[in-house]
């Protein structure tokens, strides 16, 4: 049963949601989790994600102490390089084209690596993201794009993880347990209706922290603050991030803020389901196209693969593939860089065609002008560059000349058999507008004063992400804000 009383409520049970309840049980009062979903599908998208996370380091000793199970041999073959606070403040200000909000992203820079510290120190296990984001070259491997490190087991294993410490901290979590409404009145938030397994009751409390993700999951809003054509979108994760916590909080006066019109959306298989399917996790994306190219219906390349590292460049593109005619496109491979494929494009459930001459291939492309592909893909092959040599741990300057569609880095012709293709379609990740907060995580109404007694965390922050996002900053965000707002939390509960 839920209690009628406690200390903090947390709403949501993902990776900001957790991070919350940790600290604000660290602070030394009551905490509890409601969670939406049922106990087989709690965590969020937390548990759809690959589990990467970025962060900042100034070279191997600072990734050692992360994870001290890293071996003297790992670190002989290993190039981790350098990820500074300076280069993680630059990718933040250029992919969200200057508009990410300072203070917010202050914080998420400087407290990155000291947040991945206290959650090892807490049980969770970090390990190097071999494979997606370090090729073998000349015998060493190298990382790129600024992300180096991974929750052990990925999403899941995060997830698992994090329940467990909840677990030992003695921090209960109600299942099928749906924040409805927040109770507040002119002192502030002092409550949560719930509807837990069909009844509603109410949750009284000294303040609420609200990690519930954002409305990706809602077609209806979708295509109010998104556009049109994005009830047709498919959901990477979770169908219950339904914007719940967003609603409670400007039903009681909270400011909306941030990038409400953008979203974090990715190319996903053509005919994966509506929502994310546990049992095949992340595997449905498809993020190797950097080393390929993407046609549309009408046979025509209709972006720049190879613009920036698949992590600056991946959450956008899903919008972009939502704009062509049919909303899908094919990502087309040949022998020369089939064995660079991330490991989701050997799944089981996956939409592809396979041939051993260009003309085979374009003609099993469902619902595209066969023709005029072949067309694209040899005009394609005279532009490439073939005279720089080709790198996948670097941007090559590999390009294209004299296309209207250039490609700037990793162009290789399309001349090896067998070729391969793909199916995709847009696959949404999280949407990027919010609730205003303060750098305390604390949750600001219409006239910008804080409200007493709420916070918030997680995808349901606005200000963060505009237009697009640095891969594996979704977790770190989450985990950097949930233990602020659970801080807060826990200092101002134990204060009243």
């Amino acid at each position: 049963m839920l209690p009628e009383r406690c200390d903090v409520v947390v709403v949501g049970a993902g990776n900001a949601a957790m991070c919350a309840a940790f600290a604000a049980r660290d602070a030394g009062v009551d905490v509890i989790v409601l969670e939406r979903a049922p106990q087989d599908e709690e965590g969020g998208n937390t548990r759809f994600t690959a589990g990467a996370i970025r962060f900042a380091y100034d070279g191997v000793d600072d990734l050692r102490a992360l994870m001290p199970d890293l071996t003297d041999e790992e670190v002989a073959r290993t190039d981790f390089g350098r990820y500074t606070e300076e280069n993680f403040f630059d990718d933040m200000a250029r992919v969200t084209e200057n508009r990410t909000d300072p203070d917010l992203a202050e914080l998420l820079v400087r407290r990155s690596r000291a947040t991945l510290m206290w959650l090892r120190d807490k049980g969770v296990r970090f390990v190097p993201i071999y494979g997606r984001q370090a090729f073998k070259v000349d015998g060493r491997f190298k990382f790129w794009g600024g992300l180096t490190v991974e929750a052990w087991g990925g999403g899941p294993g995060l997830v698992e993880a994090q329940r467990a410490i909840a677990t030992k901290q003695g921090i209960p979590v109600f299942h099928e347990a749906r924040a409805l409404s927040l109770v507040h009145d002119d002192d502030g938030v002092r409550g949560v209706v719930v509807r837990h397994m069909g009844t509603t009751r109410t949750v009284h409390c000294r303040a609420v922290v609200l990690a519930a993700g954002g409305f990706e999951s809602n077609p209806e809003w979708r295509t109010r603050y998104l556009g049109p054509g994005w009830d047709l979108a498919k959901v990477r994760g979770t169908r219950f991030n339904t914007g719940d916590g967003i609603r409670m909080a400007l039903d009681a006066g909270a400011a909306p803020c941030g990038n409400w019109s953008g979203c974090h959306a990715v190319g996903w298989d053509r005919n994966a389901p509506e929502f994310g399917d546990l049992a095949v996790g992340d595997g449905f994306q498809k993020h190797s196209y950097p080393w390929g190219i993407m046609v549309n219906a009408n046979g025509e390349r209709f972006v720049d693969e190879g613009a920036d590292f698949r992590n600056y460049t991946y959450a956008k593109y899903g919008a972009v593939i939502l704009r062509q005619p049919g909303q899908f496109a094919w990502q087309i491979f040949d022998r020369k860089v089939t064995h660079l494929l991330r490991d989701e494009y050997r799944i089981r459930q996956v939409t592809k065609v396979t041939a051993d001459s260009l003309e085979a291939l374009v003609a099993k492309l469902d619902d595209v002008n066969a023709q005029r592909a072949l067309d694209t893909i040899h005009a394609y092959n005279a532009a490439v560059r073939t005279d720089v040599p080709f790198d996948p741990n670097v941007k090559d300057g590999r390009g294209t000349q004299g296309l209207a569609v250039p490609k700037s880095n990793w162009a290789n012709t399309i001349d090896a058999p067998p070729f391969e293709a793909y199916a995709v379609s847009c696959g949404i990740t999280f949407t990027f507008g919010g609730l205003r907060i303060t750098t305390d995580a604390q949750v600001v109404d219409t006239d910008g004063r804080p409200m007493p007694g709420l916070y918030a965390a997680g995808e349901l922050v606005g200000g963060l992400f505009y237009f697009n996002y640095p891969g594996g900053t979704g977790l770190m965000s989450g985990a950097v804000f949930g233990r602020i707002a659970g801080t807060s939390a826990g200092r101002a509960a134990a204060a009243a």
